[in-house]
């Protein structure tokens, strides 16, 4: 029940997003496609209290509470980056903002676009850790808890291989060609 209920969640994440946008910019009802886009948390909500509920009811501990977490902390880590890139496209595409910048390709400031990606994935993991932490605490068995900690360490080790990939930007950035170094100076994302 608890991996129907993520996959149901991860579906209706993108129906709601492309509903909301639709909503928008095609109906040109701003507040009501922005109301839309703001009920995607409530998906992660119903989850969360869906694995509670089945945990309270004695199921055993295993992966599927260990990926309910992960995936909320995932979504919360990148879920806003992710509906605010979307919107800023169908914006331009469908109400004639202007294109949304594109990130960085070189230097420094691609490392500090990395960066700020890396930390979306910190925040997934520092958020899966709490629930699975929570989780831990409140079934109380430790003999139980094994798959709910392996769990909290695939996400810091996911957390850590994004980390060093993201560092890896940093420690030799990419260098632009010569010819647009010379035209352009590279910004940072804003």
């Amino acid at each position: 029940m608890i991996v129907t209920l993520i996959v149901i969640c991860e579906v209706g994440f993108w129906v709601l997003l492309a509903a909301g946008l639709a909503v928008r910019y095609l109906l040109k009802m701003p507040r009501t496609g922005a109301a839309l886009l703001l009920c995607e948390p409530l998906l992660e909500v119903l989850l969360l209290v869906v694995t509670v509920i089945d945990l309270k009811n004695g199921a055993e501990p295993d992966w599927k509470h260990g990926l309910a977490a992960l995936y909320i902390g995932s979504t919360v880590g990148h879920g806003h980056r992710t509906v605010k890139w979307l919107d800023g496209h169908a914006a331009h595409r469908f109400g004639g903002a202007p294109p949304p910048r594109k990130p960085p390709r070189y230097g420094m400031a691609r490392a500090g676009h990395e960066g700020r990606i890396w930390l979306g994935t910190a925040v997934g993991a520092i958020v899966a850790t709490a629930l699975l932490q929570t989780a831990i605490w409140y079934v109380g068995d430790a003999g139980q808890t094994g798959s709910l900690r392996s769990w909290m360490y695939a996400a810091w080790r996911a957390a850590g291989i994004h980390g060093l990939i993201a560092l890896s930007y940093a420690i030799w950035p990419k260098k632009g060609p010569a010819k647009e170094q010379e035209r352009e100076p590279v910004r940072a994302e804003g």
